[in-house]
């Protein structure tokens, strides 16, 4: 039956797909997003997973720029086949899972509302699960920023799994209405005044939401921090010229710190090699990215100096490696140990939280940034503001806007404060309520000195994380087995 599908039923799962994948950040568009997924509910597996593959091609077109990878080893006329055989498996991987929730779908019966609930939730809850492995990056959660503000402070309550089901319910209840109108029966206007109200109340809730404010901890609640943007060319990063340039720009910035009563300074992911220590004995606590070794295993961290130390006190290890950058299946049988200057790399522990003297953090690494749920856990445990390190050179601006938007939906749904701290960008500060409050120009080397308030409070998602989630598919599943017993 499949075989006997219009060409327009393939066209058009396509089309829209490629459309959903120019939704989601940087862009953001909500509206576009939910016309995008209509197709998903009324078409069968097989363009569904047309659908999954092409949105992911798009959203993910940024590893392109891996392109060239002579700098790590890979000889040039094999570095864009490369490429590109990464990015097309992320799109087989895409259309493969897309492909497979459609099937449950039709086995449930996509005209339920039951099913239709038990589908959303197990989409959120699959976003959830696939951030804590190698092969996500982003998806239907983070569609409502940066363009959609009030939509996304949903996740206070129900976090970016939530927001994936609620986008998918919106474009199903979409989808009915479309085939009522169709089929000429009556309601249908009713049906779709109902739908304009719920998302007007969504949007009125969800904008209340980031307007409440949060507890601070007390007289001691503002912290100043300098960010240090290097900008120093990934492919070039471990050339004398370029380790001269970064040790002359922290030299300076360790002294901009004390000038200007910083309480940190701050630099992005990798800036340290393995045992550098800092320039100077500055009296500024230091929060850089860089490496170490433990039990003879490189890892990637964010090292704490202590005020008037030049090495590194305590450190919290990168846990969510990246695939094939950092690290690959069996890397330390194979000669090639990933797409990375420094090489392979091992797993630190899942918890974000870095337990400073003064005050605890949570902490992403680059990738990790995808990981709102280790965050949520960070904050729940006493993190007081967020700080994202990463090394985003050579990708493209689209890359960083995603990233931006990422850092923009933790912060809310912590709650906290997150400070970005990035080679050549996104150094950013976020407050609360998701805005972009200062941001340094991409590409260039410069300082950011921003402030910031540590937060004490807890929101709905940092307390009960996927609940709502868990019980909206208890509930569709209890509905879905009554009706089917019913039915009997």
């Amino acid at each position: 039956m499949a075989g006997n599908r219009p060409l327009w039923t393939w066209s058009g799962a396509a089309a829209a797909g490629l459309l959903a994948g120019l939704a989601l950040p940087p862009w953001g568009c909500p509206p576009l997003l939910w016309l995008t997924l209509v197709p998903l509910w009324a078409l069968g597996p097989g363009p569904a997973a047309l659908w999954g593959g092409a949105a992911v091609l798009v959203s993910h077109r940024w590893l392109l720029w891996l392109h060239p990878l002579d700098w790590v080893g890979v000889p040039l006329p094999l570095s864009l086949p490369l490429c590109l055989l990464l990015w097309a498996s992320l799109g087989v991987v895409a259309a493969a899972l897309v492909g497979g929730w459609r099937l449950l779908v039709q086995l449930m019966g996509p005209e339920r509302w039951s099913s239709a609930c038990l589908a959303a939730a197990l989409w959120g809850l699959a976003e959830i699960v696939l951030a804590k492995g190698p092969l996500f990056w982003i998806g239907l959660g983070s569609a409502a920023l940066p363009g959609d503000r009030a939509m996304a402070g949903l996740a206070q309550w129900i976090g970016a799994g939530g927001l994936a089901a609620l986008q998918l319910l919106l474009a199903w209840w979409l989808w009915r209405a479309l085939v009522a109108w169709a089929a000429q029966r009556s309601g249908v206007w009713r049906s779709a005044g109902a739908w304009l109200l719920v998302v007007v109340l969504l949007h009125a809730w969800g904008w209340r939401l980031l307007q409440l404010p949060g507890p601070v901890a007390g007289a001691a609640s503002r912290l100043n921090l300098l960010v240090l943007q290097p900008a120093i060319p990934t492919r070039e990063k471990f050339s004398w010229s370029q380790q001269q340039a970064l040790l002359r720009r922290l030299a300076g910035a360790q002294l901009q710190a004390e000038q200007q009563g910083a309480d940190l300074l701050v630099l992005p992911e990798g800036a340290l090699a393995v045992g550098q220590t800092l320039p100077h004995a500055a009296d500024v606590e230091v929060l850089s990215g860089g490496f170490r070794e433990v039990d003879g295993a490189l890892r990637s961290a964010v090292l704490r100096f202590a005020p008037g130390e030049q090495a590194p006190v305590q450190a919290i290890d990168k846990h969510r490696l990246v695939p094939l950058g950092e690290w690959i299946p069996g890397g330390s049988w194979l000669r090639w140990a990933g797409l990375s200057a420094v090489g392979g790399v091992s797993f630190g522990e899942p918890s974000r939280l870095l337990a400073r003297p003064a005050g605890a953090v949570g902490v992403a690494i680059c990738y990790e940034i995808a990981d709102g749920a280790a965050l949520a856990a960070a904050a729940r445990d006493g993190a007081g503001w967020l700080l994202a390190s990463a090394n985003l050179d050579p990708y493209p601006s689209q890359l960083q806007g995603q990233f931006a938007a990422l850092a923009q939906l933790r912060a809310i749904e912590t709650g906290r404060w997150l400070v970005s701290a990035a080679n050549t960008g996104p150094s950013l500060l976020v407050d609360p309520s998701g805005v972009v409050r200062q941001r340094l120009s991409t590409g260039k080397a410069s300082t950011l000195l921003v402030q910031l308030q540590v937060r004490v409070g807890r929101t709905g998602y940092s307390r009960t994380g996927e609940l709502p989630l868990l019980l909206l598919a208890a509930g569709a599943g209890a509905a879905r087995l009554r009706s089917r017993v019913r039915q009997s």
